[in-house]
């Protein structure tokens, strides 16, 4: 650490690495759902001070990617169908809005950003027949792009933040569950279509596209008991 840095702002930077730290091992399934996150022990597996720790879990809890348990600690979000249905229903409220604000002013620009993050996503899947999946950082990096691309010209940077930590609580679930997609090419085509429809401002397919495209997620994970509506 820099010596000369203000205290708050070192502080502020040590937290936001740890917090990404243990995103990413909750992510990965490193970090077991429902797992005890004990402050003590958090900081000696990350090396870092107790007090940048109980910063980079509180904005954890406030993502949903962890619980606060009172005085007790926290604890790894614990996983069900009931709480992967209920971030669904959640992410397509999101996602929806975003998308009509975005239908309603996007520009060229916008435009022109989703079939490039689309390009991107497909060169490295066609490039990557057989390792494309949850889990590949370039690949989960060019997915996240893709649909934030989609919804990009909603002018709410609260929509975007929503969308961005609701995705990310959904990712966990397909990281842990669904590791890889079955076929590559059905994968291209359902985003292919998502892009179009969204460019040629297709208001009512463009939003039901979407929606069902979400809920997927749901199905995939738990095909079991994919009758429920969400």
């Amino acid at each position: 650490m820099n010596r000369n840095e203000p205290a708050a702002f070192a502080a502020d930077t040590l937290s936001e690495r740890a917090a990404a730290w243990i995103e990413a091992d909750i992510l990965s399934g490193a970090l077991a759902p429902g797992g005890r996150l004990g402050i003590a022990d958090t900081a000696a597996r990350y090396r870092v001070g107790a007090t940048p720790v109980r910063e980079a879990l509180s904005r954890l809890a406030a993502r949903g990617l962890v619980d606060a348990i009172g005085q007790r600690g926290f604890r790894v979000k614990a996983i069900s169908r009931e709480d992967l249905a209920d971030i669904i229903r959640i992410r397509t409220l999101v996602e929806r809005e975003a998308l009509r604000l975005s239908l309603e002013a996007g520009d060229g620009a916008w435009e022109g950003e989703i079939v490039a993050t689309l390009h991107r996503l497909k060169r490295y899947i066609r490039a990557n027949p057989r390792g494309f999946g949850e889990g590949e950082p370039e690949f989960d990096a060019l997915h996240k792009s893709f649909h934030t691309a989609l919804i990009a010209a909603c002018g709410s940077p609260r929509l975007l933040a929503a969308h961005s930590d609701l995705y990310d609580q959904t990712y966990r679930y397909r990281r842990l569950m669904m590791p890889k997609f079955a076929d590559p090419e059905e994968f291209v085509r359902a985003h292919e279509s998502l892009a179009q429809l969204t460019i040629d401002r297709a208001r009512s397919e463009a939003s039901a596209a979407l929606e069902a495209h979400i809920a997927s997620t749901l199905i995939l994970v738990y095909p079991e008991t994919s009758g429920i509506v969400v």
